[in-house]
């Protein structure tokens, strides 16, 4: 059987136009901004990841703006220094290994170990003994 007319009449073809979703535009950010959002990452216990989605920014760029702060690319910038606080150099004080007022036990399970000349040790029921032991090793050195 041969096509005719009437069948061309009840095909008919769907041409569909499918297009890519356009891609959101790239964002072109000052460096003053990168340097805003790199900043709000130092604060202690923040997420990059949160900073990120919160500015609208791939974590991975905000790793690499990062980068780039560390390393002064993205201009001037007011990153955390150590501060220097003033120091004094003395002589030791003599210091009396006696204590002017006695201290009172705290409990009757208390034991006082007297160094001679040196300093008495109280020691308490509850007492960390391995501390005890270093305290007492080092007193009779």
């Amino acid at each position: 059987m041969g096509r005719g007319r009437a069948d061309d009449d009840r095909v008919s073809e769907v041409i569909e136009s499918v297009s890519k979703p356009e891609a959101p535009k790239r964002v072109h950010r000052s460096a003053e901004e990168k340097r805003r959002i790199v900043e709000a990452t130092f604060a202690p216990g923040t997420s990059i990841a949160r900073v990120a989605r919160e500015h609208g920014v791939n974590s991975n760029q905000v790793f690499q703006w990062r980068y780039e702060y560390r390393k002064g690319i993205l201009g001037a910038h007011s990153k955390p220094t150590a501060k220097l606080l003033p120091v004094v150099v003395a002589e030791p004080e003599a210091v009396s290994t006696v204590p002017a007022v006695m201290p009172q036990p705290h409990s009757n399970s208390t034991i006082r170990v007297e160094f001679p000349g040196r300093v008495f040790v109280y020691i308490e029921r509850d007492a960390d003994l391995q501390l005890l032991r270093a305290i007492v090793e080092m007193l009779r050195a």
